[in-house]
């Protein structure tokens, strides 16, 4: 394996690495973080601490506009008194472990996901983040790509961070230029504030049983809001 930061892996080429309280580096990658949520994510945590996804956004998070996109982001609120850790590590390790956002759970690999204009066909490359500071490379368990993803339930992840990704690739090919507040706002409510979202739902012209679905389903109505937007803002 050569002494890379980033180093391209096929989903059959193997790693080194482990996690946990008997690395001496636990907990380190936890801090000095800028860590952007995906709409996925979001749903997730706030699910996991049973409040609104205007509480979550309120309390946890910070809302920027991303240079590339024009599009409202979302990263954690982190507090430079605590070497802006995250707001869900613990001395024991991550509180929100069953629902840590995609990042967390992919490392130490990254996604590079990209998707053709032509066929619409999404293509992926998953990439070894061998950073220097990080014991859990010098661990003996192996794993493959394939066996990462699955051990770490990424998949799902993956299949909603991709839906989110066929808005960005719209947007930039149907409106390149900024959106107005108006938009950023129904944007930011149908990706991030999903309650705030299913309170509207009954304004939309939806058929019964896709009505339903997103009012039970939080993953339905992530889905709904994405082609939503699609539909209305670009």
């Amino acid at each position: 394996m050569e002494d890379n930061n980033m180093i391209p892996l096929l989903p059959e080429d193997t790693f080194k690495f482990s996690c946990s309280k008997n690395v001496p580096c636990f907990n380190e990658c936890c801090r000095d973080l800028n860590q952007f949520l995906t709409p996925y994510d979001i749903l997730r945590l706030k699910n996991h601490l049973k409040i609104s996804s205007g509480v979550f956004l309120e309390r946890y998070t910070a809302q920027h506009i991303g240079p590339e996109t024009g599009l409202p982001v979302v990263t954690f609120k982190t507090d430079p008194a605590s070497g802006l850790e995250c707001p869900f590590v613990t001395p024991s390790g991550c509180s929100v472990y069953e629902d840590r956002p995609s990042s967390c759970r992919t490392y130490p690999l990254a996604r590079l996901a990209s998707r053709s204009r032509e066929t619409g066909k999404i293509t992926e490359q998953y990439v070894l983040l061998k950073e220097s500071h990080c014991l859990g490379f010098e661990q003996e368990q192996t794993w493959t790509v394939r066996e990462w993803v699955k051990n770490q339930d990424i998949e799902i992840y993956n299949e909603m961070n991709d839906l989110l990704m066929e808005v960005i690739s719209l947007k930039n090919r149907l409106h390149p230029a900024p959106l107005d507040i108006k938009a950023r706002h129904f944007f930011h409510m149908a990706c991030y504030d999903l309650d705030a979202f299913r309170s509207q739902l009954d304004n939309f012209n939806l058929d019964a049983d896709t009505l339903e679905a997103a009012k039970k389903d939080d993953t339905e109505l992530l889905k709904l809001g994405m082609q939503w937007i699609k539909k209305t803002l670009f």
